[in-house]
C-alpha cells in the first residue's frame, strides 16, 4: 500500500466523489501506467503536471517529505497517496 497523508486543501479544490486528482509529469512511467489503468476501469481524474504548475509541485513536495514524487493522488475525502495501486484507488473512491 502507498503512503497516505491528509491534505490541507479547501473543500472546493478536492476532486468530485468517484474521481481523483493526480499530480504527475510527462516522463513518469508510473503516472502513465496509473492513467491507463484508470481509463480501463472508467475512474475519472484530473491530471496536473507539476513541471507546469509550481504551486502543484510545492503541494506534492509538502505531502512527500520534501520530495516531488509522482504520481501523487488526492482523493475526495482530502487524503493523499503516493504511487497508489489501482486496487487502492478503486477502494478509496468506491469504484
Amino acid at each position: 500500500m502507498s503512503d497516505t497523508t491528509q491534505t490541507e486543501l479547501p473543500a472546493n479544490e478536492l476532486p468530485d466523489p468517484g474521481t481523483i486528482t493526480m499530480y504527475s509529469t510527462t516522463w513518469c512511467g508510473y503516472c502513465r501506467r496509473l492513467k491507463t489503468q484508470l481509463d480501463s476501469v472508467g475512474i475519472g481524474y484530473t491530471e496536473i503536471d507539476i513541471e507546469d504548475h509550481p504551486d502543484a509541485a510545492a503541494l506534492v513536495a509538502s505531502l512527500n517529505g520534501g520530495n516531488q514524487t509522482v504520481p501523487t493522488v488526492i482523493f475526495p475525502d482530502g487524503s493523499a497517496a503516493t504511487n497508489p495501486s489501482l486496487v487502492e484507488v478503486r477502494q478509496r473512491v468506491g469504484a
